[in-house]
């Protein structure tokens, strides 16, 4: 199943900035109707087509409420829903980090990780969102992308939660690939390798060596992401690379890895040594 985006409507979470922001102007460029689901919207829209249909609602994608209403809010505006693309996303900030215990929000108050929320619990209720909307619309169709990563595929000690929320992802995505044959609903993924986007702050932007390592285009991402809609060859379940020379499916065995450039972290090493130090400061330390 390959849809048009035209004359369709989107949902896109994390739509004001980033990835999903040029995600979001792909989709305005082909006549397709955008609500941008985000906390705060981008402060500049005078680069989005001028003849589009795009709206904004202010959305905490972690508060079930919230993500409902963003998906209701489209329905008022352009009367349909044939895309989502549950996008927000956050690479272990501060405030919700494996080694920063008990020093951000995740506490035994919140008894949650907020990067799993936001990473990984957001994309698994807005698709589950997203079925319930396409049914009840019975327009026959409709297409969720998701946003995985190379470190679906990888292991990195500086950013446990993000791994695991990424490995998350590509696995929810699989499991949902029937749904395509079965009821015309297209569950894919698209993982991106290194891209220069806000969740980079920036000391993690000194993890990499700007003249070694390279980082991948947002608009090869955006466009990737278009594909997945568009393209019959990318059906449901479908989780596509994106680097920087290239295009590739990953395959869930025997898949031999990240290819080419765009997938390297040079300073990856002096990273670890900030977590080793992060564990002294922050773990075994008394009660208070």
């Amino acid at each position: 199943m390959a849809l048009n985006p035209a004359g369709k409507a989107a949902l896109v979470t994390g739509g004001a900035s980033g990835i999903c922001r040029e995600f979001v102007k792909t989709l305005l460029a082909k006549g397709c109707n955008v609500l941008v689901a985000d906390l705060k919207p981008h402060p500049d829209d005078s680069d989005l087509p001028s003849d589009a249909k795009h709206a904004f609602v202010q959305t905490d994608v972690t508060d079930w409420a919230q993500l409902q209403n963003a998906f209701e809010q489209c329905m008022t505006q352009f009367g349909r829903l044939d895309i989502v693309c549950p996008g927000a996303g956050v690479l272990d900030p501060a405030f919700s980090n494996f080694w920063n215990y008990n020093k951000g929000v995740d506490t035994n108050k919140s008894s949650s990780f907020k990067v799993l929320d936001i990473n990984l619990t957001h994309p698994i209720r807005a698709t589950q969102l997203a079925i319930d909307a396409f049914e009840r619309q019975k327009l026959g169709h409709g297409v969720v992308v998701c946003v995985s990563s190379i470190a679906a595929q990888g292991s990195f000690l500086v950013a446990p939660l993000y791994c695991a929320s990424k490995h998350g992802v590509s696995g929810f995505v699989r499991s949902l690939a029937d749904l395509e044959p079965k009821r015309n609903y297209r569950i894919n993924a698209v993982a991106p390798g290194c891209v220069k986007t806000a969740i980079w702050t920036p000391e993690k932007v000194g993890w990499l060596d700007e003249e070694a390592d390279t980082w991948v285009p947002v608009e090869k991402v955006a466009q990737t992401m278009l594909e997945l809609v568009t393209d019959p060859k990318n059906v449901g379940g479908t989780i596509l690379e994106v680097g920087v020379d290239g295009v590739r499916s990953v395959q869930p065995f025997n898949d031999p890895g990240p290819q080419g450039r765009g997938h390297t972290i040079q300073n990856m090493s002096e990273a670890m040594s900030d977590v080793y130090g992060m564990i002294q400061s922050n773990f075994g330390l008394p009660s208070t």
